[in-house]
């Protein structure tokens, strides 16, 4: 942003982030959290017998398994066997009945649907793209919501990136809503990672990557941010396997629903000075898995400070002139990356030339040298802290394998011939994990009121420890009929869990 723009958002831009047009304050702020840190993880060196050094190397204890409560494997068994089976064309009929989610889906010109069926022709669309078999299994001849004329008008007409990300923020929204889903988090954790798929035919967007596709094969990344409450909020299709933290960034701020999350977990790749630097300054606390600490360095801002074990890795000091001399610009690129006047995977290009950092990008990366070593001291000192980011990891692993699950069709591989047309169709699989997500959140929560009305001492420790990510009661597979739910009449009737679980 330049000129009379970033003059009439620049209060906006500050307010919005807490920044100051001078950074003296906040830089005194930064380097007295930096001291403090290091500070508490020296007091605390005795007890954390986690963290060692060996030979000069910093090394952290990989984390043991947590016991889970006494009564917590019969509580999981229970919430699953009482849950309904049925078909996956079933399931996205009741997510629309129950949330209107189909009124999002409006014409290319603004008018809302009115057609008959509109709910059938839109789930069988979405079960054709997001399992990846294409329209001829779910048309059905005789019946007009799903002719194949009915199918690709409302393909053309209705169904689109706007409209799928309109649905979405219903779906995080009435998730939120859902009792259970207060256990599982507050909205304000999140995670990005990459789900790799085959593009076997010509596409300017896919890119080769032995490790990934194979030898003679390309493919695409898709970029997915999903929240601690397991619903995706948005992601965006990067070619081949360019490294995912230049496009996170992008990711978020074009987010579907949901709050703004104050934290963003990534996987060890994902990382640079400069990121955490752009990440800082837009408000997120930027935290990746470390995965070996052995040759991290520790930055400092005090030269005299005394930091007993840790000086050997804290030799290098963050050059806050840098930064001052440059804040002017770095508050531009954070109002230019927040109103979405450019995208940070083009600026983080920018901030480079030559495989070197520009002036502004060297700010940046010293900025940044504040907050990852504020994250590197708080994750040698917080067991807790690592705990969560390896949770939200796991979770965005365990959204991938029901992803690969319900998008089984053609072996996985995406044949869509134009970015636009893998954009769509992974956008439809978001939308298709998250109605999986709210169902069963939703039917989860009830098998929970039941068994405690029932005398089952289930606890939130308990509760927390429940997915919403299980899928061996759904079908995916077979016939596919679209028949519409009673949601007028409650919810399906809980299974038994003492009943035959075959039947």
């Amino acid at each position: 942003m330049t000129g009379e723009d970033w003059q009439a958002s620049r209060p906006r831009v500050l307010t919005a982030l807490g920044l100051e047009d001078e950074p003296a304050a906040h830089l005194a702020e930064m380097a007295s959290a930096l001291d403090a840190g290091f500070h508490r993880v020296l007091v605390g060196l005795g007890a954390n017998t986690a963290v060692q050094f060996d030979s000069g190397r910093l090394r952290v204890e990989p984390l043991e398994a947590l016991a889970e409560p006494p009564l917590m494997k019969e509580f999981r068994a229970l919430v699953s066997a009482m849950m309904p089976r049925l078909d996956f064309p079933e399931l996205l009929m009741e997510v629309t009945g129950r949330t209107g989610l189909a009124r999002d889906f409006t014409h290319i010109s603004g008018g809302e649907a009115h057609m008959d069926g509109f709910e059938v022709s839109l789930c069988a669309l979405l079960v054709a793209e997001a399992c990846n078999i294409g329209l001829p299994p779910v048309v059905k001849p005789g019946v007009d919501a799903l002719s194949t004329h009915r199918l690709q008008q409302v393909d053309q007409g209705y169904v689109r990136a706007e409209t799928i990300s309109a649905a979405n923020a219903r779906l995080i929204k009435a998730q939120a809503d859902i009792g259970i889903v207060a256990s599982w988090g507050g909205g304000l954790i999140a995670s990005a990672d990459g789900m790799r798929f085959v593009v076997p035919t010509p596409n300017l967007h896919a890119r080769a990557n032995p490790k990934y596709f194979g030898l003679r094969k390309r493919g695409a990344t898709w970029l997915n941010v999903v929240n601690d409450r397991v619903m995706g909020l948005g992601g965006v299709v990067v070619p081949g396997t360019l490294r995912d933290s230049m496009f996170i960034l992008d990711a978020i701020h074009a987010r579907d629903g949901g709050p703004k999350p104050d934290m963003v977990v990534t996987d060890t790749a994902s990382y640079s000075d400069i990121v955490f630097g752009l990440f800082a300054i837009c408000g997120y606390q930027f935290s990746p898995r470390i995965a070996d600490l052995g040759d991290t360095r520790l930055w400092r801002t005090n030269t005299r400070a005394v930091y007993g074990p840790l000086d050997s890795m804290s030799r290098h000091t963050v050059r806050l002139d840098r930064i001052r001399a440059h804040w002017e610009d770095m508050l531009r690129v954070a109002g230019s990356l927040t109103t979405g006047t450019v995208r940070a995977y083009d600026l983080v290009r920018m901030l480079s030339r030559d495989g070197r950092p520009t002036g502004l990008g060297d700010a940046f990366a010293h900025y940044g040298r504040i907050f990852k070593t504020l994250h590197l001291l708080q994750f040698l000192n917080d067991e807790g802290y690592r705990r969560m980011i390896t949770a939200q990891l796991n979770v965005s692993e365990a959204r991938h394998g029901l992803a690969r699950k319900i998008c089984f069709g053609n072996r996985g591989e995406l044949k869509q011939r134009y970015r636009e047309g893998l954009e769509d169709q992974l956008g439809a699989l978001g939308l298709a994990l998250n109605a999986v997500v709210w169902w069963n959140s939703l039917y989860i929560d009830a098998a929970v009121t039941r068994l405690r009305a029932d005398g089952f001492p289930a606890t939130e420790d308990m509760c927390a420890r429940l997915s919403p990510l299980g899928y061996e009661h759904i079908n995916f597979l077979g016939s596919y009929s679209f028949p519409h739910p009673d949601v007028e009449g409650g919810l399906r009737p809980l299974r038994d869990p003492d009943a035959d679980q075959e039947q």
